[in-house]
C-alpha cells in the first residue's frame, strides 16, 4: 500500500511577517442563486452567479512582542502550501482583512487568538 502526502503547511504574512497559525477554517461561498420559475413541472429551471466571497476562521499563536493590531488587520496574505515541492497546489487569500477577535488561554500555558476574516480573491500559483 503506497503512503500518500498531505498539504501540511499554512502562513499568515502580516506585514511581511509570518505569523504562526494553528489552526485555519475555510467557507467559500460561490455567489450561485438558483432561480425559482413559475412551470407546468414546478421545478427550478436554472440559477444565476453572483459574487464570490471567502470567509475565514484563524487561531494564531500569540508572539510575546505582541506589537501586531490583530483587530485592525488589513491587507493580509494567507498562502496553503504543500511541505514537499513534489507536488500539491499552492494557493492563496490576498487582501483579508479582520472582522472579528478573540482571545482564548489553555492549561498548557498558550495564548492563542481567534480571527475572523474576509478575503478579496483567492489565486492558484505556480
Amino acid at each position: 500500500m503506497a503512503i500518500e502526502e498531505y498539504i501540511g503547511s499554512i502562513v499568515m504574512e502580516v506585514d511581511s511577517r509570518e505569523v504562526e497559525i494553528t489552526d485555519l477554517g475555510e467557507q467559500i461561498n460561490t455567489g450561485k442563486k438558483i432561480v425559482k420559475t413559475m412551470n407546468s413541472k414546478g421545478v427550478a429551471k436554472g440559477f444565476s452567479r453572483g459574487i464570490a466571497t471567502y470567509d475565514l476562521d484563524i487561531s494564531a499563536v500569540v508572539p510575546l512582542d505582541g506589537d501586531i493590531d490583530w483587530e485592525n488587520l488589513e491587507g493580509v496574505k494567507i498562502t496553503i502550501t504543500p511541505l514537499s515541492g513534489s507536488g500539491g497546489q499552492r494557493y492563496s487569500y490576498l487582501d483579508c482583512f479582520t472582522s472579528e477577535v478573540g482571545r482564548k488561554y489553555t492549561v498548557d500555558n498558550e495564548a492563542k487568538i481567534d480571527i475572523k476574516m474576509s478575503a478579496m480573491r483567492k489565486v492558484y500559483e505556480s
